[in-house]
């Protein structure tokens, strides 16, 4: 990370300012019966978050960044740090397992005497921590992501449907012609591909995203566009489910456990099969990306006699071209991102990229076969040392891209991703390789 990059003062205000507010709009969705529940039960319940946003910016600006005292140290220590247990009987709050949880009304006069803190350091301090700044501002933006889709595993009477999106509107259209290339297929030549950031040069970056570093990728050919509801619809009705050898280990005790047969996102009547929408259930649209955990990615592709694409092959793919040339990164990609909608549209809905592939970003983040580890010259950051490093454990997988719900500040080609190979509930989509 750069140490000479200006902080634009009123533009970083803005910022914080418009997170609080999306933060506001996001609980405002759901129910108050719904605060103290835990829609995914390997997560915090709901009453968690909405103290974890306003302690980690205090935290990571306030605190390591400028040094400050703390706003409410008992509540900052018990809103620090979520939670990503590999089952439920350890899905404990760090803080205690029997955590009794402070009432709504003490958990917003804490947010409120956070954010009257952070505005006025803002507002007042001579000089800014960079690092600090950007990790409180992208990181509030992360939970964003994650709070929808804890809300979609929500009974729909705990919530409420707004009169319009978070931010925006939906996009409409889709390309005419899809139909004849679902399965079509692109050769992608060998090359070099950029992975990470370059640390003298880039404003803020987190501690994963370093070291910048070229690497060699083999040719490979990817397919076009996402695998659809309808492609995986085949799989379930193949019995893939049920076809031991298709499957790792850990997925294959997935679906022992929690007897998963089809994708959590699904939900199945008699015959007719239906999306489970943020606020209601539709028939299943045939034409949207199947969203999976990266167990049952991995399973249909080897299904396909194929495989998921590894984090070198998405950035060859996403920011390469015939030319031999990356994508600059100062392009702005067009997708389905940026709050653009509570769930996914048709594949294939925004123009292709230099080789002829669509979604890689948006859409659905796209699932690798990478484990997530760090890059050559990782070192932990200072405003939060444990951000990467606690998850180098070999069980988690990289995702690249974004989703609706991937907030602009975080589309850019080296951020990373990552969740458990197991883990179901992400907006994650994929395709498949050879």
């Amino acid at each position: 990370m750069t140490t000479t990059v200006a902080i634009d003062r009123s533009a970083a205000i803005a910022w914080y300012r418009r997170n609080r507010v999306r933060s506001e709009r996001i609980f405002d969705l759901i129910e108050p019966s719904a605060y103290y529940t835990r829609p995914i039960s390997l997560r915090n319940p709901i009453v968690f978050y909405e103290g974890h946003l306003p302690a980690f910016s205090v935290i990571a600006f306030l605190r390591r960044g400028l040094g400050k005292p703390a706003v409410d140290r008992r509540l900052e220590d018990l809103f620090a740090r979520g939670i990503d247990p590999d089952s439920e009987a350890t899905a404990l709050p760090r803080s205690g397992a029997s955590t009794a949880w402070p009432r709504r009304d003490e958990v917003r006069a804490f947010g409120r005497a956070c954010d009257e803190a952070v505005l006025a350091a803002l507002n007042e301090e001579e000089v800014l921590p960079l690092e600090g700044l950007y990790t409180a501002l992208e990181h509030e933006a992360m939970h964003q992501e994650t709070l929808l889709y804890m809300w979609h595993r929500l009974p729909y009477e705990q919530k409420r449907r707004p009169s319009s999106e978070v931010r925006g509107s939906r996009p409409g259209g889709r390309s005419s012609d899809l139909g004849p290339r679902l399965r079509d297929k692109i050769r992608v030549p060998p090359g070099e591909a950029t992975l990470g950031a370059d640390r003298s040069t880039t404003a803020f970056g987190w501690d994963n995203e370093f070291d910048a570093h070229r690497v060699d990728v083999d040719a490979f050919e990817i397919d076009v566009l996402p695998v659809t509801n309808d492609e995986y619809l085949e799989f379930v009705n193949a019995g893939g489910y049920r076809a031991r050898e298709l499957w790792a280990d850990e997925g294959w005790a997935m679906l022992e456990h929690d007897r998963i047969e089809y994708p959590i996102f699904w939900s199945r009547k008699g015959d007719a099969w239906a999306w489970r929408g943020m606020f209601e259930e539709i028939a299943l649209p045939g034409d949207w990306p199947v969203y999976v955990s990266q167990a049952e990615a991995s399973a249909y592709a080897r299904w396909k006699g194929r495989r998921v694409m590894t984090e070198p092959e998405f950035h060859r793919a996403a920011y390469g071209a015939p030319s031999a040339h990356e994508r600059d990164e100062s392009d702005t990609p067009q997708g389905h991102f940026d709050f653009a909608g509570f769930d996914p549209v048709p594949v294939g809905s925004f123009p292709a990229n230099a080789w002829g592939l669509h979604d890689l970003i948006g859409n659905g983040w796209e699932w690798t076969s990478t484990i997530f580890g760090p890059f050559p010259g990782f070192t932990p950051m200072a405003s939060y040392p444990e951000y990467s490093a606690d998850f180098f454990d070999g069980q988690h997988y990289v995702m690249k891209g974004a989703s609706a719900a991937t907030a602009r500040e975080l589309v850019r080609p080296s951020f990373r991703n990552w969740f458990r190979g197991n883990y179901p509930y992400v907006y994650a989509k994929f395709r498949t390789v050879a």
